[in-house]
């Protein structure tokens, strides 16, 4: 593409909603499966702020970041599972069948994660599957954004954690209702020999002019998937690892999701009131509304996909996605670097107004020691209360339980645990923004995207499901680490580990990921078939020639 949008696909925006208004039954199909968007959200976006009030309820979880890394994990292992389940699940019993399996165990989220994008997608035309398909990424970020309203709704109500986990049910409940009145995908019904019920589906889906050619490109994949395997239901794994375009498929798959969770984003949607509470901001209920923002933002972002998806394509938008991410990590590594290095010192005298309940690990330092805020927290079970004047001017290190905190607001101070005052605190919140404006239109939606168009027909649910597999295995090891590493190395040091894997994705983008937009789903394999270093992606993309297929 050179020079502005091309004519042919200025339109697609315009073509999502003139399909509403023509063709309400695809619009119902992607908004049923993509429902299940909305609970993978609410489940991975809840714990950020059920996590302040489960550290306030057990003392052993506040004071070990292993505790607390763990409970966020504990979901993502059974994500795991579900992920993997969900590719053979997928390609044995149908789309529908295992969406409704999801629904039914809820808590497996993965399950609903990786097949809800790929039912929408092989219910989708080519020219709005890429819009269609982000209303998936849109009720996920939807649902994160819920989760952060009932946390905030449930912060006075008694067992506040334990309502905002449990009201993760309802979505749930509601997709398995709709989703009895839908049908399978008409693609994997062609592919089990149900052919009339496929068509009969395609012809709903797709114009009278259009509907033909789709039915002869579904019957060419079949075809040719019986002529290499003698069998369109046998799946071999050494034959689907030996199949150029599978692999192919896979390494931008499988990159894009590893990548996805290694940029950092769930360290900001698990932890953003920590995160928050690290740059300065001491009260729960403060960071659960600025989290807010950052939920919001990211639901924005998704709308943002929608529009430019199937516009610009799937690859610019990953690339300029992942230079905004580089640029955001690195204000946000600046950020906490001066947070932490210009934290409030400690005032003897100040704490010595507080009498014996002075943190221990100070007095045994005596008089003559420099302390820093950032000093008293690392000591053993203390906090530091600001100075009444100014949060910014010597505070008080002192010991931390809730009877001392309550002491300190008495006196109309702001009790530390998590981080210090700073004047630099605003700069993290305006960090963390533009990290959720650049990450949620690109590499939020877009790995989601690829990964439900990119693999041929007779390996899509076991390569979905192994790619799923790899989003949460990566999900879970950068969710059990994130806390100990900001311990470890600091916080600065840890944004900017991630800024410096976002430019290794930058590289991995330009270099593996073609561009499948507009593309139907049975070219897409004739695509990889001829794919090559592709580095001068931004033109226009020459039409893909058939030539005979190599294994």
């Amino acid at each position: 593409m050179e020079g502005g949008i091309h004519p042919a696909d200025s339109s697609a925006f315009r073509e999502c909603f003139s399909l509403a208004w023509k063709n309400p039954y695809v619009l119902r199909l992607a908004f049923s499966a993509g429902i299940g968007g909305l609970l993978f959200g609410y489940d991975t976006g809840v714990i950020s702020g059920a996590l302040l009030y489960i550290r306030d309820d057990f003392k052993s979880v506040d004071k070990k970041t292993v505790l607390q890394e763990s409970i966020v994990s504990m979901a993502l292992a059974g994500a795991i599972v579900g992920a993997a389940m969900g590719g053979w699940l997928n390609d044995r019993y149908g789309r529908k069948f295992a969406l409704l399996v999801a629904d039914f165990l809820f808590f497996i989220v993965g399950m609903a994660s990786m097949t809800a994008p790929l039912y929408i997608s092989e219910a989708s035309p080519a020219k709005v599957r890429g819009a269609l398909v982000s209303t998936n990424g849109f009720l996920i970020t939807g649902g994160q954004f819920l989760s952060y309203l009932i946390n905030l709704a449930f912060t006075k109500a008694p067992g506040t954690w334990r309502w905002m986990l449990g009201v993760a049910g309802l979505p749930a409940l509601l997709q398995f209702v709709l989703m009895l009145a839908l049908p399978e995908s008409p693609r994997w019904l062609y592919r089990k020999g149900r052919e009339e019920e496929a068509i009969t589906i395609l012809r709903k889906i797709y114009p009278a002019s259009d509907v033909e050619a789709e039915i002869e490109a579904l019957k060419e994949s079949v075809e040719k998937e019986i002529e290499e395997t003698g069998s369109s239901e046998k799946i071999n794994m050494i034959q689907l690892l030996k199949t150029r375009t599978v692999r192919r498929g896979l390494i931008a798959g499988v990159g894009l999701q590893v990548f996805q969770q290694f940029v950092g984003i769930n360290t900001v949607m698990y932890y953003s009131p920590t995160i928050i509470q690290l740059a300065g901001i001491a009260s729960n209920q403060t960071a659960l509304l600025l989290s807010l923002v950052t939920a919001g933002l990211n639901a924005l972002g998704s709308v943002v996909s929608i529009y430019f998806i199937d516009r610009i394509g799937r690859k610019k938008l990953l690339v300029i996605s992942l230079i905004g991410c580089v640029l955001s990590l690195g204000l946000l590594s600046a950020v906490f670097h001066e947070t932490t290095s210009h934290s409030p010192p400690v005032s003897a005298v100040e704490s010595s107004h507080f009498g014996n309940i002075t943190c221990p690990a100070f007095t045994s330092a005596g008089p003559s020691a420099s302390w820093s805020c950032m000093k008293c927290l690392k000591g053993s079970d203390c906090g530091f209360c600001a100075s009444q004047t100014d949060k910014l001017l010597p505070g008080a290190c002192l010991i931390e339980n809730k009877i001392v905190k309550d002491t300190c607001h008495g006196e109309g101070r702001l009790w530390y645990t998590r981080g210090c005052p700073s004047q630099y605190g605003w700069l993290a919140l305006v960090g963390l923004a533009l990290y959720i404006i650049f990450f949620s239109p690109g590499m939020g939606t877009v790995p989601w995207i690829v990964n439900s168009e990119i693999y041929p027909l007779r390996f899509r649910g076991v390569c979905g499901g192994i790619a799923a597999t790899s989003n949460w295995i990566s999900n879970l090891i950068v969710a059990q680490s994130f806390l100990s590493l900001t311990e470890a190395i600091g916080t600065s040091w840890t944004f900017l580990g991630f800024g410096v894997i976002s430019v290794i994705a930058l590289l991995f983008v330009i270099i593996f990921v073609p561009e499948t937009k507009g593309l139907p789903i049975e070219d897409v394999e004739k695509m990889l078939e001829e794919r090559v270093f592709q580095l001068k992606f931004w033109k226009k993309r020459t039409p893909v020639v058939k030539k005979s297929t190599q294994v």
